[in-house]
């Protein structure tokens, strides 16, 4: 279970390179890019503050860069913060509404809030947009089976809303 975030998150990165190789998006701002790649070490070496300093230091540099609030996302959904990365893919898909990487983060980040409804519209949007066997999909059809995590599956109607 303590490797659990570490490989959601490497998933995760390895689905948003995917998506944003095969998406003819803009090439970022140097000066982001470099930004981008020590937030990407600092998430990978567990300093999920860190990496949501330089994302955010990259997003001011360059505020067009829409894969900026994918990582912003991951970093937020490593520190725990569904809430929050749920609002950052939201804002991608503003700007990119056919975004795999952002449609499929936005269902993991549901399931891990509990909504497993929500998160499976998100699954028929991209098996109609890519299918049901590229990266994006089989992540979310995998986080979708496994459910929501322990401490919202055991909670009684008793305690009250899971707080995040």
């Amino acid at each position: 279970m303590r490797f659990a975030p570490p490989a959601l998150a490497l998933s995760l990165f390895l689905a948003v390179t995917a998506s944003v190789a095969s998406a003819d998006e803009p090439e970022a701002d140097p000066r982001a890019a470099r930004l981008l790649v020590q937030g990407e070490a600092a998430l990978e070496a567990g300093n999920t503050q860190a990496a949501i300093d330089a994302f955010e230091a990259a997003l001011v540099v360059d505020p067009a860069f829409t894969p900026t609030f994918l990582r912003l996302a991951e970093a937020a959904r490593a520190d725990g913060l569904q809430g929050k990365a749920i609002r950052y893919y939201r804002e991608a898909l503003t700007r990119d509404p056919d975004n795999y990487a952002a449609i499929s983060g936005e269902g993991e980040a549901l399931v891990e809030r509990g909504a497993l409804e929500k998160a499976q519209r998100n699954l028929a949007r991209l098996e109609s947009l890519c299918g049901s066997s590229c990266p994006e999909t089989v992540a979310l059809q995998a986080t979708i089976a496994d459910g929501p995590p322990q401490r919202l599956a055991v909670e009684s109607p008793e305690d009250g809303p899971a707080s995040n």
